[in-house]
């Protein structure tokens, strides 16, 4: 397994796994796949290029050509809450779960948010059925501090998120 900052050179497949990704787990994002379907490749592209407070990071288990998962790191930009980062949109395709992609990607995101000078914690949302990715975040150690009740409503029904933070 190779992970990397996805580029604007990786737009396509990154912008085929997100596409997925909302297709199969729309319980899971914010964003949908119908809103997602409808932006250009140089939206993928412009979102892919990263900075000191924000990168996607891509794992590729069949070499270069194999994008497999991915996540999403941004840092808050406010004088007050610069001390903060988020977690967002990630995704590990099917075929590659319980090969180690998600806890692999996450893994390397905590490496780097230690490294950057005075962050002190990361946080995340998750959808609160989303048993897997919970038991993932704790075992990395991510606590629970609260549950947004109602966070999301799709198709008529609400869905809860489990709000976590990991301090560096």
């Amino acid at each position: 397994m190779y992970i990397r900052t996805l580029t604007s050179a990786d737009a396509e497949s990154y912008r085929a796994l997100r596409l997925q990704s909302l297709q199969q787990h729309p319980e899971a994002f914010l964003s949908s796949y119908e809103a997602e379907v409808k932006l250009s490749i140089e939206t993928t592209r412009i979102r892919l290029d990263s900075s000191d407070g924000h990168f996607t990071l891509g794992a590729f288990l069949d070499g270069e050509q194999g994008l497999t998962g991915m996540a999403t790191f941004f840092r808050e930009s406010r004088s007050k809450i610069q001390h903060k980062a988020n977690v967002y949109a990630v995704y590990v395709d099917p075929v590659a779960r319980k090969h180690g992609v998600g806890r692999a990607l996450m893994q390397e995101l905590i490496a780097r948010a230690k490294a950057a000078p005075g962050l002190e914690q990361l946080m995340l949302s998750v959808t609160s059925s989303n048993v897997a990715a919970k038991r993932l975040y704790e075992s990395l150690g991510f606590v629970c501090y609260g549950t947004e009740p109602r966070a999301m409503k799709l198709d008529g029904v609400y869905l809860d998120e489990d709000l976590m933070a990991l301090l560096l």
